[in-house]
């Protein structure tokens, strides 16, 4: 799962095609919303070393409204945000949201999930047959369509 920006669903799309583009769009931002990284979300604690290491942390700590928990996409529905950047996943499904699209791949990070049989599963064929439902060409398109490439990056 990559990291994707969101705003409001008929709001103006910021331009975040490049490093550069994102980082304007981030200071031109009244509101910045994001996973509270002190929550343990993991968008919130790379995109914080992120905003350091671009040498604008202070300014986005200033306007960020940190979300404890849940859909950060829903802090630019209600307007408490300019912009929400969340896990792609997170956005989608929020009514009234709109992805503008993931961050620039130079600067993404991706949230990799795996799924393995345990060496004495208790049910081991229906064990085997879960992992290759999640295998599948109908899984790698539900996968698609929620945010989530069904391979690694």
């Amino acid at each position: 799962m990559g990291i994707g920006v969101a705003v409001k669903a008929g709001a103006p799309k910021p331009d975040i095609s490049s490093v550069a583009a994102f980082k304007a769009t981030l200071l031109a931002a009244g509101k910045v919303a994001m996973i509270d990284p002190a929550s343990g979300g993991s968008s919130g604690i790379y995109l914080m070393r992120l905003f350091e290491t671009m040498g604008i942390a202070d300014a986005i700590k200033a306007k960020a409204v940190l979300v404890p928990g849940g859909l950060v996409a829903t802090r630019v529905v209600s307007g408490e945000a300019d912009i929400a950047i969340h896990q792609i996943s997170e956005i989608l499904p929020v009514k009234g949201a709109e992805l503008v699209g993931p961050i620039p791949a130079e600067i993404q990070n991706f949230t990799v999930y795996a799924a393995a049989l345990s060496p004495t599963p208790s049910q081991p064929q229906q064990a085997a047959a879960f992992l290759a439902a999640l295998a599948s060409p109908e899984a790698a398109a539900l996968f698609e369509a929620k945010g989530m490439s069904p391979a690694a990056p």
